[in-house]
């Protein structure tokens, strides 16, 4: 593996997992009836939104690179109510991400340039591009999680 290639794969795995972490610092201490709480009629829970990033990566890196065959309920992610135990949803978003950080350190100089495609994606992709835009949108939504569990916090 390319010096490069060995930084690009190294710092987007490590970026998953330094996401993963700000996640659990806001979400771990909250209830389970918090953690499905929706502060604002317009928006989502946290419970949800973890629900979301766990099928977005799952399907994007999973079923689109690391061949799980993943198969996604978009829908669901932010409808679901059965609302699961917030371990067992945050044992998943964990599994997710230890799936992804391996898929990027998987990847060699050659890989990251293959063609990528995917729903709701641009025509002209490649897999680097498809963990950027993957990175930017678990970073987008861990912000909107710490910022709701600031208001469910709070007194």
């Amino acid at each position: 593996m390319s010096p490069l290639s060995l930084i690009v794969s190294t710092g987007f795995a490590n970026e998953y997992r330094w996401r993963a972490a700000e996640l659990h610092k806001w979400a771990d201490p909250l209830s389970d009836a918090q953690f499905w709480c929706r502060p604002y009629s317009y928006g989502n829970s946290v419970g949800h939104l973890v629900l979301h990033l766990t099928g977005n990566l799952r399907y994007y890196i999973g079923a689109r690179i690391a061949g799980t065959g993943y198969t996604r309920n978009r829908e669901l992610e932010f409808t679901d109510e059965t609302r699961p135990a917030k371990a067992a949803v945050l044992h998943a978003f964990d599994d997710t991400i230890a799936m992804v950080a391996r898929t990027a350190e998987m990847q060699s100089e050659t890989d990251w340039a293959l063609p990528y495609s995917a729903d709701r994606e641009p025509e002209a992709s490649t897999r680097y591009a498809a963990f950027l835009r993957s990175a930017v949108h678990l970073y987008h939504h861990v912000g909107q999680i710490i910022y709701l569990c600031r208001e469910l916090s709070k007194p």
